[in-house]
């Protein structure tokens, strides 16, 4: 389970960290430093992604078996690389 997880938490890790703006804004509003907001923010967007992938895993695992979802949290992963690495070559 734990590969399939990561699979998915890779793969969901830009999209799920996203929507953390505004938790960066109450951070900036506070007293806390910066070097411990980014901290909090990075740790933070690691969580929603692996408690994401977790879900969605066992979720994928529970309708599919648990061989397909891993091999689809491995294809979501390699799609999110292709699609990166498809928009910088198309940049001047």
């Amino acid at each position: 389970m734990l590969p399939g997880t990561a699979l998915w938490a890779l793969a969901l890790y830009v999209p799920l960290s996203a929507p953390l703006s505004r938790l960066e804004q109450v951070l900036a509003d506070g007293p806390l430093e910066e070097s411990v907001q980014q901290v909090l923010l990075v740790l933070a967007s690691l969580a929603l992604a692996l408690g994401v992938g977790a879900l969605t895993n066992l979720g994928l695992g529970w309708a599919l078996g648990p061989g397909w979802g891993t091999s689809l949290g491995l294809m979501a992963a390699l799609y999110g690389l292709f699609w990166g690495l498809a928009s910088l070559r198309g940049e001047p």
